[in-house]
Parts: structure tokens; sequence; C-alpha cells
């Protein structure tokens, strides 16, 4: 009998154990996809533009589709890759990191310069497609999409992986795990909602009995327009913001100090007078100043981007199709 009192305890020891490694790595990948929200709200503002065109009969497999692609994006080939340079290269974690924030500047100015009409507009070389074609449409736009989640998953992981403290390494391939599930389900469970809310809407206006649920879905239709460009206005703050963010905290990791230190002791100084809310307002002026610095940086990169980077991609896609 106190034999078995003694396993029991083992076991009951070894279950607590396991409860607190599970409560760490959801706790820790909590934080870090906090760190990653920027990124993440960009992604659900891009997605939506995917379905438009199609049945609402095939919104949602269509985005099962692209939810699953951005699933194995995460698990498969970039958590394997970050676990390496964390390992093995742990120096290029800034580097990339500003890299990746660099590609979220130069998209948030470019949307900026698309809307105030400073941009470019190239004639579209696409080709109408006909009826019967809809399943090679949506194939095509499920693959972009996938690709573009790419690059954005590739920011979400990195983000995450800087913001996780040093552990074992089963620690971190877990924590990063539950932040790729986390996000891609926070991510395209808010897109699923977001697309389908006005059929919900007009389900609601045509049958409904009560005259109030009738109204209420018609004020979900005539909103849902309005929602998605609001969504799209805070996806690009959001890039700008995380962004410039990154940048500047690089360039203070990597000994360049003056520009971090300047945004926040600005900010420190505009506030300090504020007997209430200096916290928020402090966070408000540095996250303000991070997002103009990064629309400055990104309408820099414009032309570096437009005239250099995207002919040498053509070319290198007209050598090698499948790039």
């Amino acid at each position: 009998m106190s034999g078995l009192l003694a396993l029991l305890d083992d076991v009951a020891a070894i279950a607590k154990v396991a409860a607190a490694s599970v409560d760490d790595v959801v706790g820790q990948a909590a934080k870090a996809g906090a760190k990653a929200a920027g990124a993440a709200i960009d992604d659900a503002a891009v997605t939506p533009k995917y379905v438009t065109g199609f049945d609402a009969a095939r919104e949602l497999p269509i985005i099962w589709r692209i939810a699953r692609g951005s699933l194995l994006n995460k698990l498969i080939f970039l958590l394997p890759a970050g676990l390496a340079l964390s390992a093995f290269a742990p120096w290029a974690i800034t580097p990339l990191l500003m890299l990746g924030g660099c590609y979220l500047c130069f998209e948030g100015a470019e949307k900026v310069a698309h809307a105030l009409g400073w941009a470019h507009h190239e004639k579209s070389h696409v080709k109408k497609t006909a009826p019967g074609d809809s399943a090679h449409l949506e194939e095509q736009k499920v693959k972009g999409a996938i690709k573009t989640d790419f690059i954005l998953s590739a920011e979400i992981m990195t983000i995450a992986l800087s913001a996780i403290p040093e552990s074992t390494f089963w620690m971190e391939a877990a924590t990063l795990a539950t932040v790729a599930v986390m996000i891609t389900v926070a991510i395209y469970g808010a897109v699923a909602l977001i697309v389908k809310a006005d059929d919900v809407g007009l389900w609601m206006a045509a049958a409904s009995r009560l005259a109030a649920l009738r109204s209420l879905g018609k004020g979900i239709v005539a909103m849902m327009p309005k929602v998605l460009a609001l969504l799209m206005i805070v996806g690009t703050a959001a890039m700008l913001w995380v962004g410039g963010n990154i940048v500047l905290h690089g360039l203070e990791v990597l000994g360049w100090h003056w520009p971090y230190d300047t945004v926040h002791h600005i900010a420190k100084v505009a506030t300090q007078g504020l007997e209430q809310g200096r916290a928020a307002a402090n966070w408000a002026l540095v996250a303000t100043m991070d997002g103009l610095f990064g629309l400055a940086l990104g309408f820099v990169l414009i032309p570096i981007g437009t005239k250099v980077i995207t002919p040498v991609w053509q070319k290198l896609r007209k050598v090698n199709p499948v790039a």
C-alpha cells in the first residue's frame, strides 16, 4: 500500500510539473503573440479581398484552405527555421526582424501612397475569367494568399521568437507552435466572421419576425463596407507602427541608440505634466512617432522596391516560373 501511495504521489508531482509547463507555454505564447499583434492585424485586413467575387457558398471553404496553408507555413517551414536561428545564429534574429520591419513599412507606405493618389497605377494584364474557370481562379487566389501569408507569418514568428525568454529547446518549440496555432485561429476566425457578417445580416433582414432584428440585419449589411474600409486603415496603421518600432528597436540593439532614445525622450517630456493617464498617453505618443518613422522609411523604400527589387524578382520568376 505504501508503494502504491508513493507511486500516486509521483504521478501527482509529474502532473503538477506538466500543468505548470503548459501554463508557462500558454503564458509565454500569449505574451509573444501580443508582440506580433500588428502583423496579425494586417494579415486579417488583407485576407478578405481573396474571397471577393466568389459565391457565398465558396467563401468559408476558401478561408479554410488559406488558414490551413498558413498553419503549414508556420509549423512546417517557419518554426524549424526559427528554432535553428535561435540555436545556431541568434545574432541574425535582429537583422531579420529589421528586414521584416522594413517590409511592413514599405507595404504600409505603399497603401498610403495609393490612397493619396501618389502611386503609379499600372495597367492590369489579368485576363477576364470565364464562368467555367471559377475553380482555376479560386486555386490561383488561394495560392496567392498563402504566398502573401508566408511573408506575414515569417514576421509574426520572428517577432514571437524574439519575445520568448531563453529556455529549453522543447519549451521554445512548444511556445512557438502554440503561437502559430493561436494566431492562425484568431486571424482566420475573425476573417470568417467578417466575411459572413453580411450574409448573416441579409438572413436577419429577410427571415426575422421581429422588426428590431430585421432593422439590425439591414444595419449590419449597410455597415460592413465601412467596417472593411476601417479594417484596412487599422491594418495599415498597425503595419507602420509595428514596422517602425521594430526598425528603431533593432537600431538600438545594434548600437545606434539615438533614434530610439529620442522618441522615448520626447514622449516622456510631453507627458510628464499629466497626473492621470500618463502611461497610456506615453504609449500612444511613442506608437504615433513609431508609425510616422515607419511611414517616412516606407516612402524612402518605395522607389527601391518598385524600381529595383520588383524588376529583379520578375526576371527571376521568368527564369524559374515556380518561384
